[in-house]
């Protein structure tokens, strides 16, 4: 495994304890001086997800990633209330209150499950009062089952798709070893078109990693999913980016949040990258937020309230599509 898919060494390390009595391992890294980021990952991933963003990000930031309940080094819920949206959102919480000191702010970036997780606090004011801005990274809001390609377009039946996706949400089998199948498995649900061997091998490392049972109740809270209110409530600057072949939260759903989100900042569109995109363009998401930071974060942000008045300007590369976040065109 090459550097940028090896665990990034901790500065610091936190245990975090949520409302529900829950404990939360968390990870800082990157300069104490520096402006803070805060990382959110999604499903069956763990803080080792976010370790190519924070490489890049840490030299002149100040990093905090955290696992997420039932991930990682985080504590398992005690009960089937401990799943669910509202304690995603006290996690989050309890995350910033003892990260982000009372008069201070963070950007806020969070990948499927943890953009899920930002959406779901919106309406939190210890959150929205530590937020400056959010990034929104191959995720959605609600509908998920109906929208997910993991099936190819051939299968045409709707019920049969909804069926198909929500047992490969919820199902409690384990994955087993990782093995050449199992992995060109992963890598056609979750990756791209033209995704590396060692970001294969980086992915089925993260992903089997986590606990089928805590994969599977996971899956139960993604395939009811309903955060429409909480994105229209989410009134911090926020950008959104996406892969144009994710099969599990396809572009459509960036097209949604961005339409729906108070104060849109950009729509980046990474052609022909899959579900995960901060591991398969870890300097395009990098990009993304250093924008914010620099837009909403930066002394000069700061001194004029905290945001600028209009969005920042598009990223330019070769490997990125960006357009207005209000306009629409065709998915």
């Amino acid at each position: 495994m090459t550097v940028p898919y090896e665990a990034v060494r901790a500065r610091r390390e936190h245990t975090v304890v949520s409302a529900d009595g829950t404990r939360l391992h968390a990870e800082e890294y990157g300069r104490a001086d520096g402006p803070t980021v805060v990382l959110a990952h999604g499903w069956t991933c763990s803080t080792l997800f976010w370790a190519p963003v924070v490489r890049l990000l840490a030299a002149d930031h100040r990093v905090v990633a955290y696992d997420q309940r039932g991930h990682g080094r985080s504590g398992v819920p005690a009960t089937r209330a401990g799943y669910g949206t509202d304690v995603l959102a006290d996690d989050l919480q309890a995350v910033l209150e003892a990260v982000v000191p009372d008069g201070e702010q963070a950007v806020l970036a969070g990948h499927s499950m943890g953009g899920m997780t930002i959406m779901a606090a919106s309406g939190r004011a210890p959150v929205r009062d530590r937020t400056a801005a959010a990034l929104l990274v191959s995720t959605g809001s609600a509908q998920l089952l109906g929208s997910t390609e993991v099936l190819p377009p051939r299968v045409r039946s709707k019920r049969l798709r909804r069926f198909f996706h929500r047992q490969l949400l919820v199902s409690r089998l384990p994955l087993g070893p990782v093995t050449p199948l199992s992995k060109a498995a992963l890598s056609y649900g979750v990756l791209g078109t033209h995704p590396t061997r060692e970001q294969a091998a980086f992915t089925a490392r993260i992903v089997h990693a986590c606990r089928a049972s805590q994969r599977a109740a996971w899956g139960r809270v993604l395939a009811v999913l309903d955060l429409d209110r909480e994105l229209a409530a989410l009134t911090a600057p926020t950008a959104v980016l996406v892969g144009t072949a994710d099969k599990l939260t396809p572009r459509s759903h960036a097209h949604r949040m961005a339409a729906a989100l108070p104060q849109p900042v950009s729509l980046t569109e990474l052609p022909g990258l899959g579900h995960m995109t901060p591991i398969e363009d870890a300097p395009a998401v990098e990009r993304a937020i250093r924008a914010l930071v620099a837009g909403y974060l930066s002394p000069a942000a700061a001194g004029a309230g905290g945001a600028l008045d209009e969005p920042q300007p598009g990223y330019e590369s070769g490997q990125e599509q960006q357009e207005p976040a209000k306009e629409e065109k065709s998915a």
